[in-house]
């Protein structure tokens, strides 16, 4: 029961912070720079309730503008969607790397925000960090396709795939292998399919 009502709070957390950020770009397509109150108010909560999640505006307007980018998992399958999970993880990956090299400059601002925050010890344990965006894209690729693994190596598949799709791993690509554009694609493409293999593989209900 503690598990059910914990993860229930998180859940309502992540909301209100999505809540936030789709306030913030609802007032940011009006042309204008709203003010935190302003979003908050279009959020429907406390200005101390949306300063919990964000420290400061800039943030809050920085992320706000690339979840408008972020592509959404409806727009990505369709009824005619192809139901093998590698073709379809692939649909996500080459998404959201595209949208991440459009936003390159950006997402690293975010994420050397959330570092900063680490670094300073002004986090809030019961506040995430930063939107878990890629996560919901990835359950969204696996899901018609799920009767195909075991639940718990369901779990592993998705949370080991979210190492391998999204900014981090464009960081590593670009900083530290200093691989080109091309080169990564194919790595991640190699990635996605060994890991769904494994996972198919499993021959325990488990990690």
């Amino acid at each position: 029961m503690a598990d059910v009502t914990t993860n229930g709070r998180e859940n309502q957390k992540r909301r209100t912070r999505k809540d936030l950020l789709q306030a913030a770009s609802r007032l940011m397509k009006q042309g204008r720079k709203p003010s935190l109150e302003e979003i908050a108010e279009e959020a429907m909560v406390s200005r101390a309730t949306a300063y919990r999640h964000f420290p400061s505006m800039d943030a809050l307007l920085l992320e706000a503008s690339l979840d408008v980018a972020t592509p959404d998992a409806s727009a990505l399958f369709g009824p005619r969607a192809s139901d093998d999970p590698v073709a379809r993880l692939t649909r996500v990956d080459t998404a959201l790397h595209d949208m991440i090299l459009a936003n390159e400059a950006p997402l690293r601002m975010m994420l050397a925000h959330a570092l900063e925050r680490v670094a300073k010890g002004d986090t809030d344990s019961d506040v995430p960090l930063r939107q878990n965006r890629r996560t919901a894209l990835i359950e969204a690729a696996l899901e018609p396709v799920q009767d195909q693994f075991k639940p718990a190596a369901l779990e592993t598949l998705t949370q080991a795939l979210a190492l391998v799709i999204g900014t981090e791993a464009m960081v590593v690509f670009k900083d530290v292998l200093q691989l080109d554009d091309a080169r990564a694609r194919k790595v991640k493409r190699w990635a996605i399919r060994a890991l769904v293999d494994a996972a198919r593989g499993s021959r325990t209900d488990g990690a």
